[in-house]
């Protein structure tokens, strides 16, 4: 009699950068500062001449593209953010896991000979969100740039150095912040946020 062996083929399931430390930005967080991860955001790397071919083949499927420093334009399928004149990164709605490179894959299609291109950076970075009434004196503690609200309102975002790594910082609300490292980076930028925090465990 032959027995046959049955094989069971291993469930993988994606680790997020900072999957590590849920736990420490749970116990980390208060009422006057909160922290989590928003893991596996689909990401789009966009590089168009605003006007062009490319640009307008990129629009029909993502939405409209910024047009100046610190802009975000919000569609019903990405929000999408200025880095340069022609470089952007959209952030797809879209939660599965291979939608940003069928977007990508979809809009190279379509924009034939272009100029331009559109990378799937899903797996580049990660979104640490900091949220509360103390949230914006923590980061200025260590951004390079001016964050009072009269310079950076709600729906603004910039590539800029903070904790000493480039991180994109994207304001979604009045005291809600989207921090978004690169993902070998993240660890660092969790253990610096967390550490500035310490200060705010027994408020509120």
């Amino acid at each position: 009699m032959t027995t046959t062996a049955e094989t069971t083929t291993p469930q993988l399931r994606p680790v997020s950068p900072a999957e590590h430390r849920h736990a420490d930005m749970a116990a980390g967080s208060s009422e006057a500062v909160r922290l989590r991860e928003i893991p596996f955001a689909q990401m789009l790397a966009i590089r168009a001449e605003p006007g062009s071919p490319m640009a307008a083949v990129v629009e029909a499927e993502v939405g409209r593209l910024p047009a100046a420093v610190k802009q975000v334009t919000v569609s019903e399928r990405a929000t999408t953010c200025w880095l340069s004149p022609d470089e952007f990164l959209a952030v797809l709605d879209d939660e599965s896991l291979t939608a940003a490179a069928e977007v990508a894959e979809t809009i190279m299609a379509h924009a034939g000979s272009a100029s331009g291109n559109v990378l799937d950076v899903s797996a580049n970075r990660t979104t640490l969100e900091l949220s509360g009434p103390a949230a914006r004196d923590i980061l200025e503690s260590s951004a390079t740039i001016d964050l009072h609200p009269r310079m950076f309102p709600a729906g603004t975002a910039v590539a800029t150095n903070f904790a000493q790594t480039q991180v994109i910082l994207h304001k979604t609300g009045e005291e809600t912040w989207r921090i978004l490292p690169r993902s070998s980076f993240a660890d660092s930028v969790v253990t610096w946020l967390l550490d500035a925090m310490e200060e705010y465990q027994n408020a509120g």
